[in-house]
């Protein structure tokens, strides 16, 4: 709902906290869950109240050529989509298919979406189409009528889908191991002639917080081999899960330190069986730790 995994935290504890003190009110004419998740919806309107709704780069502009000269970041700090460890949100055991549907439902690419919605919308079809309400539960949740609840839904489905395509989530595919496999070989490597055969032809990369993004794979591969980006080669991943994912700690050589100093948390997505869409995030002072990333790695390789 609120595309960031910090905001989402803050609203938890907010939630919780208004729970509690309205607990003894509680009357029991609802569900625990739709009093709960009532409460919540409440929490993150709240939250999302004036402010400008988080992006990714490829919603703030066309893609750019690669070249350096076009990296600058964006003024705004906080207006980034942010990863969430699998760990917070996609639950260890229970129903495969119940499993598979939460990470498809946190997918980088669906969050960042959602936030093209106006707020109620955006609920609404969470409420609706990710944890399953019936709509007239959800009208409760929304103190709405069904008639409202399905019209927000009409309305948000033909927003999502009059996205241009590269805004747009596309089909969730199941992970392919081979692939991923072949893209941590190839980028610790730093071997452009494997990395572009894994790349879809219109795959693009984006770098939050840099405005800049690049679409297609000779552009990125170009663009890896930029003065700065190609500070990146000798790097070491280390496998976390994100956004419903096999993502990666990137750490790059600091020849000043010695070892590997922290530089991206990578989260990536793959359709038609190669990779279609590259996410670098660069605050890895905030995100390494969230996902219980050290903060220096030695490699013996």
């Amino acid at each position: 709902m609120l595309g960031s995994a910090f905001e989402a935290d803050d609203a938890v504890q907010e939630t919780m906290l208004r729970a509690w003190k309205a607990a003894e009110g509680f009357e029991g004419r609802s569900s625990l869950r739709s009093w709960l998740y009532r409460i919540a919806t409440n929490v993150c309107l709240d939250a999302l109240r004036g402010e400008k709704r988080r992006a990714l780069p490829m919603d703030l502009g066309p893609a750019s050529p690669p070249v350096e000269s076009q990296l600058r970041p964006w003024p705004a700090e906080d207006l980034w989509v942010t990863p969430i460890p699998d760990a917070r949100v996609v639950p260890d055991h229970g129903d495969p298919a119940e499993i598979a549907a939460v990470r498809d439902s946190v997918r980088l690419a669906f969050v960042t979406a959602l936030q093209h919605l106006p707020a109620r919308q955006r609920a609404a079809l969470i409420l609706c189409e990710v944890l399953r309400l019936p709509a007239a539960e959800a009208a409760g949740v929304l103190d709405s009528s069904v008639a409202s609840v399905n019209s927000a839904l009409q309305r948000a489905r033909t927003t999502l889908a009059s996205l241009p395509e590269h805004q747009r989530p596309a089909e969730v595919e199941p992970e392919n191991a081979e692939l991923l496999a072949k893209f941590v070989d190839a980028f610790q490597r730093y071997d452009m002639q494997a990395l572009i055969g894994l790349l879809r032809e219109d795959a693009l990369q984006t770098m939050p917080p840099f405005e800049m993004w690049i679409q297609g794979a000779s552009a990125i591969t170009a663009w890896m081999m930029e003065p700065t980006p190609s500070q990146c080669a000798g790097s070491v991943l280390m496998p976390v899960r994100a956004n419903g994912v096999l993502a990666w700690g990137q750490y790059k050589p600091d020849p000043a330190h010695g070892g590997f100093a922290p530089w991206a948390l990578q989260v990536h997505e793959v359709r038609g069986g190669q990779l279609s869409r590259m996410t670098f995030f660069l605050d890895t002072e905030r995100l390494f730790p969230l996902f219980g990333l050290p903060d220096r790695v030695f490699d013996d390789r």
